[in-house]
């Protein structure tokens, strides 16, 4: 007899959120350090549900940071081995008057759910695990064997992963990473991403004289800190909206035909974007659509510059020093080191004489891509198809999850990113939110895929 999951999920929905809005109400936030003690406590509850759900072997693992879970189930000899991963921390919830409702006192508006995590991560977390609760459940065994690796620091990139990673390679063995910390394209339309962009980050410091100046008596005979760091950020892309680092593009690979093809399929909508932003354009590398530059070519964007007087009112000062903060989004076999090294060469040679500029590297993580062809993302692209009803596209994403390249590489495991987000939940922002249309029908995926591979 084939089970019902779509029934039996409906017959434990109100007690699966509840579980849910528990797990919701415990501040991990893991950046800040009073809240180490709640990251703890989201730890020790994810191994209970791990256990109530028939899992093996739960460990919490201390690290030098925040504690990493595993746990595993394997007795289907011969079949595929899966490892889930996920994270139980979350972002801050700064600014807090924006929310609607506190972000840790869980609601449910108009089919949403609203608390901080919601969306990212333990809604998607929640779901794999009580997708391997159901299947226990109603079939008394799993299709596959299935471990789980579970880390309360992703969202401070996941410092101490890595070293555990090395040091539990055969325990963490797999033949494929599930990971649901993505999107679907919009309501409705699956994505699986087939890529992720790396990251590399830095601080830059440009200083003149050894104090602010007055600038009718030295202005026009001096170095302006200001002026030298505008100079120096303008030279770093061209009129075309290409980055004009030297050797900058080394290693980023040229869009296929077919990858174009499944950016078309998204029929992303520039013009609604443009007009949702208040813009009057969309800017950014030509020859390239919107979603193609955001997905698959590499950025240099300032996040910040700051310098000189900031007060209300005018002072008439030329300063002594000037900041800026830059993020890299990087792309194919882009080395962040590489290109960490490249962009401070072309700091210091274009530089205003009489001006010194010091660079701070910050952030380095290297982008993750997997042919789409590769049998485990059809498989992932056929379970959405049965629940959704329309095959999920296969995509590439903006963002960076640096620990996905790390799992993939140190497991040699193709990672399956099945999201079941949408674009719009506010996640790392105020009034985050889990569209529980997704809720439903996530639990069902997994089921489905989990039963295919």
């Amino acid at each position: 007899m084939t089970t019902d999951y779509k029934a039996y999920f409906e017959s434990l929905r109100e007690q699966h959120l509840d579980q849910l809005k528990e797990l919701l109400t415990i501040p991990s936030i893991s950046a800040l350090s009073e809240h180490k003690p709640d990251v703890a406590k989201a730890a020790a509850w994810i191994a209970d549900a791990l256990r109530t759900a028939g899992l093996e072997h739960v460990e919490i693992h201390e690290t030098k940071g925040h504690p990493i879970i595993y746990a595993d189930h394997l007795h289907a000899p011969g079949k595929p081995t899966v490892l889930i991963y996920g994270h139980y921390d979350v972002q801050p919830v700064d600014p807090l008057h924006l929310w609607e409702t506190p972000p840790f006192e869980p609601s449910i508006r108009d089919g949403k759910l609203y608390a901080r995590g919601a969306t990212d991560d333990k809604g998607q977390l929640f779901l794999h695990i009580k997708a391997v609760e159901a299947l226990l459940s109603q079939e008394s065994a799993l299709p596959v064997n299935v471990k789980f690796c579970i880390e309360g620091e992703e969202e401070v990139s996941s410092p101490n992963l890595p070293l555990f990673l090395q040091d539990n390679k055969e325990k963490l063995a797999a033949d494929v990473v599930l990971i649901s910390d993505t999107s679907l394209i919009e309501k409705g339309k699956p994505a699986i991403s087939t890529g992720l962009r790396g990251l590399c980050s830095l601080e830059i410091s440009v200083h003149t004289a050894n104090t602010d100046l007055h600038s009718g008596t030295f202005g026009g005979g001096v170095p302006n800190a200001l002026h030298a760091m505008v100079s120096l950020l303008a030279s770093l892309h061209d009129e075309q909206g290409r980055i004009a680092v030297d050797g900058f593009y080394k290693g980023v690979p040229e869009l296929s035909s077919e990858m174009r093809a499944e950016f078309e399929k998204q029929n992303f909508n520039e013009e609604g974007l443009r007009t949702d932003l208040g813009l009057d354009t969309l800017y950014g590398e030509e020859g390239y659509s919107f979603v193609e530059r955001t997905g698959a070519r590499p950025t240099l964007e300032l996040n910040g510059v700051y310098g000189g007087f900031q007060g209300e009112g005018s002072k008439t000062v030329i300063p002594k020093e000037a900041h800026a903060k830059i993020t890299c989004r990087l792309v194919g076999d882009q080395d962040p080191q590489d290109m960490l090294d490249k962009i401070e060469r072309h700091l210091h040679s274009h530089i205003q004489p009489g001006a010194k500029v010091v660079v701070k590297p910050m952030e380095k993580a290297f982008a993750f891509n997997i042919d789409p062809s590769h049998p485990m993302l059809q498989k992932a692209a056929d379970a959405y198809e049965r629940v959704y009803g329309t095959r999920a596209l296969f995509t590439k994403d903006g963002g960076s999850i640096p620990i996905v390249a790390k799992l993939s590489r140190v497991l040699s495991a193709p990672a399956v990113m099945m999201g079941f987000g949408l674009p719009d939940e506010n996640l790392h922002a105020p009034n985050e939110h889990f569209n529980l249309e997704n809720f439903d029908k996530g639990l069902l995926t997994l089921v489905e895929y989990l039963k295919m591979i």
